[in-house]
């Protein structure tokens, strides 16, 4: 069978076989030989031991086995047994030397059967005449590839056998078919150009590169500037003139326009051989399709510059909602002295010039000389909750400063986000609030919030949460109803205004961060710079998830 792989058996066994089979049938191997006229020097046939066979093939070049013939019950031959290989034998599956020993002729290579070269074999062993025969074609198939090559064999009579050698005349056609692929792989073809006898020979890959019929031949210098993009002709001929006139090797890009009008990208690489007097007589190089890459690179940048528009538009607009937010707020730390209170704030946004938040706070006196404080926060980051919230601090100090009670303006202000929800339902605002007014002559703080967290009370060393009034969240429904609570403060007093960031932790109920933050708050006292260092030791264990705004008043 095709590729089929024996043991090879011990030295002389053939031999052996073929003498034993031959005598005890009736033939002789005198009567075998005398039969087909083969001259007989030693009175019977005496295929020599293997052993000194292959002796003796250790020592040729090149490709050459003995063969045995193996006789049927009729006396005839009916295949051949190979009993001694030269090292570089090699057949059409790649097996090597002593790896073909063993095998049978019809078994391993059954084409052979009734070809030229098995009536070659033949007469050799019937006449002792020299065989040579005309180079033919052999195709074997191995794992489903079939792998065919050309072979020239030459066999003389061996003592009762046959000795065999052959050339492989197929290796350089094989490798140029492996060449062949590569080309095709890796969108490139070889060219030669001869200066002497003005000729140029061009691989199939070249023809295909510049998409041009065979028949037409290879592309001459003078046509060249036909394909050639116009912008590009100058510095080809350029590369062109360095290598044609001064031999030195050129590695140039240029674009080609084909027939169908498909412009593509083409690498020339080429160098050329001088004679004596260093004038060039051959160039030799090749041509690569690189369109595929031109196209990748392209498109990478085209993707790398969307990418940078984008980035910078992002940037643009956090700068913006940042430049906003810090025109709208005052100053994210410090003290003031409002209506006879002391007043410190402190502001943390997440992250510095990254999503902007809506936390914010207003602290300013009235016209009346009280006091008006809020916190507030917006739901959402960007410049839409930026602009929410410039909307809601300066209506809410517009109409604090006209005298509007404070139920009233957060009543507007619910008003105000469900109409703007109306004119643009993909801008769905909504936001917490507390805002407070404390007048001195008399020490009441009055309140309202919107669906905000209650304000945090420290007297006499015992800090407790004041009950909400009445308030839900602002843009959240139009029949909200709002009320205000009041408180006497009394010297030694401070109260605690602050948004969600100062007390939610991930994975946490908010309870605990509430009984945390009225645990923390006894233990401060307060002065210059006391609420920023307070906020850093209450967050510093956890990973902050949103901005921070706190109010601290003193009495």
């Amino acid at each position: 069978m095709a590729g089929d792989r024996r043991e090879a058996p011990a030295h002389g066994t053939d031999a052996d076989r073929f003498a034993e089979s031959t005598e005890a049938r009736g033939f002789s191997s005198r009567r075998f030989l005398a039969v087909r006229g083969v001259p007989n020097r030693g009175g019977r046939v005496s295929v020599p031991p293997a052993e000194a066979v292959q002796e003796t093939l250790d020592g040729l070049p090149g490709s050459a086995i003995l063969l045995a013939p193996v006789l049927g019950a009729d006396g005839e031959v009916t295949d051949f047994r190979i009993i001694a290989a030269s090292p570089d034998a090699v057949d059409v599956a790649g097996r090597r030397g002593r790896e073909l020993v063993g095998l049978s002729v019809l078994e391993t290579y059954p084409s052979v059967a009734g070809s030229e070269l098995w009536r070659g074999y033949l007469r050799v062993l019937e006449t002792g005449a020299l065989y040579e025969g005309r180079p033919f074609e052999y195709e074997e198939v191995l794992a489903g590839i079939p792998r065919r090559s050309r072979f020239a064999v030459r066999a003389a009579a061996c003592q009762g056998g046959l000795l065999v050698s052959w050339v492989r005349l197929d290796t350089g056609e094989r490798e140029q078919r492996r060449l062949a692929v590569m080309q095709r792989l890796g969108g490139m073809g070889w060219a030669d150009w001869d200066l002497v006898r003005d000729t140029i020979t061009w691989s199939n890959e070249v023809y295909v590169i510049f998409g041009r019929d065979r028949s037409l031949g290879p592309v001459t210098l003078e046509e060249l500037p036909q394909y050639v993009v116009a912008e590009d002709l100058p510095a080809l001929g350029r590369v062109v003139q360095r290598l044609l006139g001064e031999g030195r090797q050129i590695d140039h890009a240029f674009r080609i326009s084909v027939p169908g009008g498909e412009v593509r990208h083409v690498r020339i690489v080429a160098e050329a051989e001088v004679d004596a007097s260093g004038a060039p007589v051959e160039v030799h190089g090749f041509f690569q399709d690189q369109t595929a890459a031109k196209r990748a690179e392209q498109q990478l940048l085209d993707h790398e510059r969307k990418a940078l528009v984008q980035s910078g538009l992002l940037a643009a607009e956090r700068d913006l909602a940042v430049r906003l937010q810090h025109a709208l707020l005052p100053l994210p730390e410090q003290s003031l002295r409002l209506a006879g209170l002391t007043v410190n704030v402190a502001y943390r946004p997440l992250q510095e010039r990254l999503n902007v938040g809506g936390d914010w706070y207003s602290a300013m006196e009235l016209p009346d000389g009280s006091a008006l404080l809020v916190v507030g926060d917006v739901a959402g980051h960007g410049l839409d909750a930026v602009a929410t919230m410039a909307q809601l601090r300066f209506t809410a100090k517009g109409m604090a400063v006209t005298g509007t009670p404070l139920p009233q303006i957060l009543a507007r202000l619910n008003t105000l986000l469900l109409h703007n929800t109306k004119r643009n339902f993909s801008n769905f605002s909504t936001a917490t609030m507390l805002m407070a007014r404390y007048e001195p002559a008399t020490s009441l703080l009055t309140w309202v919030q919107a669906g905000h967290l209650p304000p945090l009370l420290v007297h006499e060393g015992e800090a407790r949460y004041l009950p909400g009034p009445p308030g839900v969240l602002l843009g959240a429904a139009a029949t909200a109803r709002y009320e205000a609570s009041t408180l006497q403060l009394q010297r030694g007093d401070h109260v605690l205004l602050y948004t969600d960031g100062l007390v939610e932790n991930p994975g946490e109920d908010l309870s605990d961060g509430l009984d945390r933050l009225a645990r923390s708050i006894v233990t401060c006292t307060p002065g210059a710079g006391f609420l920023d260092a307070f906020i850093d030791s209450l967050l510093g264990p956890y990973e902050r998830r949103d901005d921070v705004c706190a109010l601290h008043i003193s009495l």
